[in-house]
């Protein structure tokens, strides 16, 4: 339906005064009439009389005289359009009554305006997202300053280059706590970013003490002269109308599901996520309970986009809980098979609940400890139910704890197909089915992407799927030996390789991470996250230097 609601006209009631020969004339007054507007619902038919659930309409605003227009929406946003065009997309889920203002402006601020009302259907929600973000509530949200890349930038190019990705912040990654050894950044960690739900709408507010950290490229709008990245007093209390709509972005143009969420969050009234980079969207890479990754492009410079990952624990920058007691080590020093009684095996095929191609043995060719070091090699070589063998290793019934730090030194092994794995599994996996029992993935790595290693917590609510996950690229994973470790306390899960923090979750009791945990190596073949096998794969290995456990 489309209503006119009312026609009303305002006038600027102008004094003007002459001083000796000044002449302060300000032109003719004209004011705007004949205000006409039309609005075209998209997908609209006889049948589809409220649109095709995109929730987009076409608006053309014209009259004479007017120079500019401005649409007000009882959405809580608002639109400037010099030239009277707009298009809007309404985000409430289902059929909805909007009423929509039209303002147009004359010379001299004499302003005309109309309303009218549209019945507008939109299919697009997600629900688990409001929900992760406000806890159906409210939620406090901040910069997960511990991690590595909490802050980045990279390219925003189209369409999808292996070489050249899209997705991950492949010019600037922010070190850990980068921002807070200057008086001059250090404000970007005092955020507190609250989402809430009022009357069923989400909201937001963006609590900064008052300073906020600018791009240097928009510092004019505080009249700063920095010549870099700089705090500056700018209040950005009050809250904002969040609304959520599908991203049409060049990741979502990937059409990979694991490289974004899809869904973006828009912000009324000039609201921003902490970082003042003249951008009022951020598209949701990802989200859990605890953590979120955004990703906006750069306003007034469309070729960069910037990533931010935000926490629910507030950034603390004193030393990580640390162990030092040393109780279970391999150091692999013996040759022939290894220590059966630290390691046993996991034997057969059948996938292993991802659709992996291997099977499980504990034959030498497959498992062997050898000149230092335990050598775990994947083969092409068909056997019943499988057409490549390779070996899982556990500390299952052996070795078994709650709460510590956990070390691998370890190369891996290199072809299309190869998923290496060095991680820890909930001792209760059998009565407590996963992922309920829990999975602290140390260290995954994929070879038909070469040096980038995953972190990954797998536990209810982010799993089966994707889990909370992070990555980091390192050199040379496949010739060198590097150090993965997770230091696990009751507070946090953190994941690094040669010390390097590259993801941080906040356990707390609702997380199955507060019992015992058995180790687990492994090297499986393609897979759901393996991927493709090469076809010319012969055999690889993962050799692993030490096992090394701390309380």
């Amino acid at each position: 339906m489309k209503k006119i609601l009312f026609y009303s006209l305002s006038a600027l009631v102008l004094l003007l005064f002459s001083c000796q020969e000044d002449d302060l004339s300000i032109g003719d007054l004209k004011t705007p009439t004949n205000l006409t507007i039309v609005a075209d619902i998209v997908g609209k038919t006889s049948l589809l009389p409220n649109g095709n659930g995109s929730g987009l309409v076409n608006f053309t605003a014209k009259a004479d005289n007017a120079i500019s227009y401005k649409y007000i929406f009882s959405d809580g946003t608002s639109q400037n359009s010099p030239t009277g065009v707009f298009t809007k997309r309404f985000l409430l889920s289902g059929i909805n009554i909007y009423t929509i203002t039209v303002i147009a402006s004359g010379t001299g601020g004499i302003t005309t305006n109309k309303t009218l009302e549209l019945e507008v259907r939109s299919d697009f929600t997600d629900a688990e997202a409001v929900q992760f973000l406000t806890n159906g509530s409210q939620k406090q949200w901040y910069w997960a300053a511990a991690e590595v890349g909490h802050l980045g930038v990279g390219k925003n190019i189209n369409p999808l280059d292996p070489n050249s990705p899209n997705h991950k912040p492949s010019y600037y990654e922010a070190a850990p706590f980068e921002k807070a050894g200057s008086p001059n950044s250090s404000c970007l960690y005092e955020n507190v970013m609250t989402f809430s739900l009022v009357a069923n709408q989400l909201k937001f507010n963006l609590n900064n003490g008052g300073n906020t950290f600018f791009n240097t490229a928009f510092q004019s709008v505080v009249g700063g002269t920095a010549g870099s990245d700089n705090c500056y007093a700018y209040n950005t209390t009050g809250l904002k109308t969040v609304t959520l709509s599908p991203s049409e972005s060049v990741v979502a143009a990937n059409n990979i599901p694991t490289q974004t969420r899809g869904t973006m969050l828009n912000f009324s009234d000039n609201g921003f996520m902490g970082y003042y980079i003249g951008q009022n969207s951020y598209e949701i890479l990802s989200i859990t309970n605890n953590r979120m990754v955004v990703r906006a492009v750069m306003g007034g410079n469309p070729a960069l986009a910037w990533y931010h990952t935000f926490s629910t624990t507030p950034p603390n920058q004193s030393p990580t809980t640390d162990y030092t007691n040393l109780v279970f080590s391999d150091e692999f020093n013996t040759d022939g098979a290894p220590d059966s009684t630290k390691w046993s095996y996991d034997l057969g095929a059948g996938g292993w609940g991802n659709s992996e191609s291997q099977a499980y043995t504990s034959n030498s060719g497959n498992v062997i400890v050898q000149g230092g070091n335990l050598k775990i090699t994947a083969k092409a070589e068909a056997v019943t139910g499988a057409n490549y063998t390779s070996a899982r290793l556990k500390s299952e019934n052996k070795f078994e704890f709650t709460y510590g730090k956990i070390e691998f030194r370890a190369k891996l092994p290199t072809g299309g197909g190869t998923w290496p794995a060095l991680w820890s599994l909930g001792q209760n996996y059998a009565t407590n089915m996963w992922p309920a029992c829990g999975e602290i993935d140390v260290m995954e790595h994929k070879g038909n992407t070469p040096n980038v290693i995953y972190g990954t917590l797998h536990y209810p609510g982010v799993s089966p799927g994707g889990g909370n996950s992070n990555n980091t690229t390192i050199a040379n994973v496949s010739s060198q030996f590097h150090v993965y470790k997770a230091i696990w306390t009751p507070t946090s899960v953190k994941i690094y390789v040669d010390d390097v923090l590259f993801h941080s979750v906040a356990n707390s009791a609702s997380l199955p991470f507060n019992s015992d945990f058995f180790l687990i190596m492994n090297v499986a073949m393609g897979g759901t996250f393996g991927g493709a096998i090469d076809p010319a794969f012969v055999q690889s290995t993962m050799e692993v230097d030490y096992v090394r456990v701390y309380q």
